[in-house]
């Protein structure tokens, strides 16, 4: 029963994987292998299978490529600063993974109501999210947001903002380092190598 259970769940799990691939090679053409590379490094930098990572990557990359003028390279690159900042945030400050995905996706479509789910002294709203942009300088000296102008930040400059707010409450990180010093770190590490196996 044991291995029937196991061979059932590592086709799931590679029926999966297939799909996941399958988006981000529609998504990010020819950087596709960057962002597999990434995927496949997941399980010690975000605590995730190559297959979560993707899935969540496939969510939200839409708008990071438009924002950036399809630029598949960096967005690669800006894709998994995302990806690692929500580990970092959940790790640290014990939200669930889940509700920071949401909250990412939200900012996706400029919907801030759940900037507060990530505990960096933000509220919930585009006024809040326009003073972390703000705070952050992300868009440089002398420039000022406001709830209404703040969907006029591209989706990879709030993920920037995130992170330098992120590094600021030293956060960043986190996830990498309870990998290697923490039971239940390495113990998501483990799960997620056995789902990449």
């Amino acid at each position: 029963a044991a291995i029937g259970k196991a061979i059932g769940s590592s086709i799931t799990e590679g029926s999966n994987l297939q799909q996941s691939i399958g988006g981000i090679e529609t998504l990010f053409k020819d950087s596709a292998s960057k962002v597999e590379e990434y995927a496949s490094k997941a399980f010690q930098t975000t605590g995730m299978s190559a297959n979560t990572y993707m899935e969540n990557v496939t969510g939200f990359s839409a708008s990071l490529l438009q924002g950036m003028g399809g630029d598949t390279s960096k967005a690669a690159d800006v894709a998994n600063t995302a990806m690692t900042d929500m580990s970092d945030n959940a790790n640290k400050m014990g939200t669930s993974i889940d509700s920071i995905t949401y909250a990412y996706q939200g900012f996706a479509k400029q919907n801030y109501t759940m900037l507060d789910n990530l505990k960096l002294g933000y509220g919930g709203s585009a006024e809040e999210m326009a003073r972390l942009v703000n705070d952050t300088k992300v868009m440089g000296d002398g420039v000022e947001y406001t709830a209404k102008t703040v969907k006029d930040v591209p989706f990879d400059k709030i993920i920037e903002a995130i992170h330098s707010a992120q590094t600021e409450l030293g956060i960043t990180g986190t996830t990498a380092k309870e990998a290697s010093t923490t039971f239940s770190g390495s113990f998501s590490t483990m799960k997620a190598s056995w789902q990449d196996f």
